[in-house]
């Protein structure tokens, strides 16, 4: 009995040692690789990373320069990408990235222009063959809806809504045939279905097209909806909810939108300064601020730039065998004698040449070789929308019209809404 007390007290004191001595084995941790990090398609953990600011004075040279790259291997990379990029239009102010090798040299290997917040100008000089392109950043493109009202003008109006003056000027060229902007009324209203970019879904990289606007003025709706008709072309135009072209042959103001009429066409004023005789107003003065740019009213040839007597520094463009336009009092004139210019092109600024009390410019519309008041006048439009494109036209806008008209956009991604819309 005794012997058995002492082999079960040896089994339980033993268990206990084995017990003791048995650990958990720690399950080995493997080391977590950092992932790598890729920009502008390189593999940034294989370089030294350099970001600064063209600041003034510096050049492409002087800046691969710093960074240990010599000139003779400068001249034959600028030599090299001048079709590409042409490295004298560097400008103060731009950022830029250098990516430079990692040992003790820090020598660049590649140079990376910042144009805007999209695109970037990359250079690759790392081996012997040097390569430029250029470099888009991945935008997500979101479509907004945005309604406002007129209490003073436009400019305004778009500012309380925190929209730029890019967007205010785009809805302004997209109305310029259309609706005189300095007759809107307070009370007036606007809708805007537009889109916005954004880089990494946060940062606002622009605007993108104005897919429909309405404008609300004097109780009526005026439509503006972007399509494009000829597919082959692919040029965009703007339409009204029956397919009328909104681009007329000439636009209603020589200046955008921040002016006023301040004197009419008039054959029978009179004016005091001159005994109040009789003395025929045949131009229309826009005012405005002394420097703003005056938009040729539609295509064609500059057949006078000049300056002459009261006419001060003035343009005549010859449009076609009928219609002829003139403004007047510019402070400086951009195109000359022979050149072709274009609809909304700057001609000139606003001034106060020849004889003018105020700054204006004094717009004169000639037909048949005869001054007369263009607002009068019943003025040539753009080619109407083909009928057989029309009933496509319609279907397109038809969830465009209800966005506007209920503030809502569609359920479904709009570009692929409106896409299928268009071909069904």
């Amino acid at each position: 009995m005794k012997k058995a007390l002492h082999l079960l007290l040896f089994i339980i004191v033993f268990s206990a040692c084995s017990n003791a001595e048995k650990k958990p084995v720690p399950t080995p941790v493997k080391p977590v690789k950092p992932k790598p990090v890729y920009r502008y398609g390189y593999k940034i953990n294989d370089y030294k990373v350099i970001q600064d600011t063209i600041k003034s004075g510096e050049s492409f040279g002087y800046i691969l320069d710093r960074h240990h790259v010599t000139y003779p291997k400068i001249n034959n990379i600028a030599t090299s990408i001048k079709d590409i990029f042409d490295v004298r239009r560097v400008r103060a102010g731009k950022p830029y990235t250098i990516l430079a090798s990692k040992d003790s040299l820090e020598e660049a290997k590649i140079f990376i222009y910042k144009n805007d917040k999209i695109r970037a100008t990359v250079v690759d000089f790392s081996d012997s063959i040097v390569k430029a392109h250029t470099y888009l950043q991945p935008i997500k493109t979101v479509e907004r809806i945005v309604e406002g009202k007129i209490h003073s003008n436009l400019s305004n109006a778009m500012d309380s809504l925190h929209l730029s003056a890019n967007l205010t000027n785009n809805v302004a060229d997209i109305y310029a045939w259309t609706l005189d902007f300095y007759k809107l009324q307070k009370g007036d209203s606007f809708k805007l279905v537009f889109e916005e970019k954004f880089i990494k879904d946060s940062l606002f990289a622009g605007y993108g097209e104005i897919k429909s606007a309405v404008f609300n003025h004097n109780g009526k709706d005026l439509y503006a909806f972007r399509f494009i008709a000829d597919s082959i072309k692919g040029i965009p135009e703007y339409y009204d909810e029956d397919g009328n072209m909104l681009r007329s042959q000439f636009l209603k103001s020589p200046i955008k939108f921040q002016y006023r009429i301040s004197s009419r066409y008039n054959l029978k004023r009179r004016i005091a300064y001159y005994g109040n005789r009789i003395k025929p107003h045949r131009g229309t003065d826009f005012a405005a601020n002394i420097g703003t740019p005056i938009l040729a009213t539609a295509s064609g040839t500059v057949i006078e730039s000049r300056r002459k007597g009261g006419n001060g520094n003035y343009v005549k463009i010859k449009h076609n065998g009928t219609y002829a336009t003139q403004y007047l009092h510019m402070k400086r004139r951009k195109v000359k004698k022979g050149d072709y210019v274009k609809q909304g092109q700057v001609i000139g600024t606003v001034g106060m040449t020849g004889n003018t009390g105020g700054p204006h410019v004094c717009y004169r519309f000639w037909k048949n070789g005869r001054q007369v008041d263009p607002f009068r006048e019943k003025l040539p439009a753009a080619e109407p929308l083909n009928k057989q494109i029309k009933p496509r036209f319609l279907k397109f806008i038809e969830p465009l019209k209800y966005q506007l008209d209920y503030n809502q956009l569609p359920t479904e991604e709009p570009s692929k809404f409106t896409e299928e819309v268009a071909q069904n």
